[in-house]
């Protein structure tokens, strides 16, 4: 009868520092893939500067209170097509009902989580304060409308509301 002998090797210093810069080696690299996924993926901040933007609330308080004292009545109905074209109406009206001309209107919907999907319509004046804008490119899920209104280059109004596009 024979009997095979295993030998077992013994564990020597060079197999440990192998073994731990493999390891190590291992966790730095999925590390380094995890953040060039996240970086590449990240679709920045609301603003650019928090300092710029906290100099500016109070301007926008202001404007804001402006707006609602002018009591404008600014409707916008928007609507996607199938081949993700989409058309922004917008009626506005002042506080007695009387149409609102002469403005500049300026529509744009934005992504919620990434800034890289916001698309701008081209609204146009069509008649008695009626306004018409279009743009490609818009996929279906939830977006902000975002428009603007002004005169002579002064806002004189805005809006933000979350809408789901189909």
């Amino acid at each position: 009868m024979s009997t095979s002998a295993k030998t077992i090797r013994p564990l020597t210093g060079r197999f440990v520092l192998f073994a731990l810069i493999g390891f190590f080696a291992i966790v730095m690299g999925a590390n380094g893939i995890m953040m060039r996924f996240a970086i590449s993926t990240l679709p920045g901040t609301e603003v650019d500067s928090a300092y710029s933007a906290s100099l500016a609330y109070q301007r926008e308080i202001a404007a804001a209170q402006q707006q609602n004292a002018r009591r404008w009545q600014v409707d916008a109905h928007i609507e996607r097509g199938t081949d993700g074209a989409a058309s922004l109406d917008i009626s506005a009206r002042d506080r007695d009902g009387t149409a609102l001309t002469g403005l500049t209107f300026t529509g744009r919907l934005e992504r919620p989580t990434d800034r890289r999907g916001d698309r701008v319509f081209e609204v146009t004046e069509r008649s008695g304060g009626n306004y018409r804008g279009s743009t490609q490119g818009i996929a279906s899920g939830q977006w902000d409308l975002v428009i603007e209104g002004d005169s002579g280059g002064q806002r004189l109004f805005l809006s933000k509301n979350r809408v789901v596009l189909n």
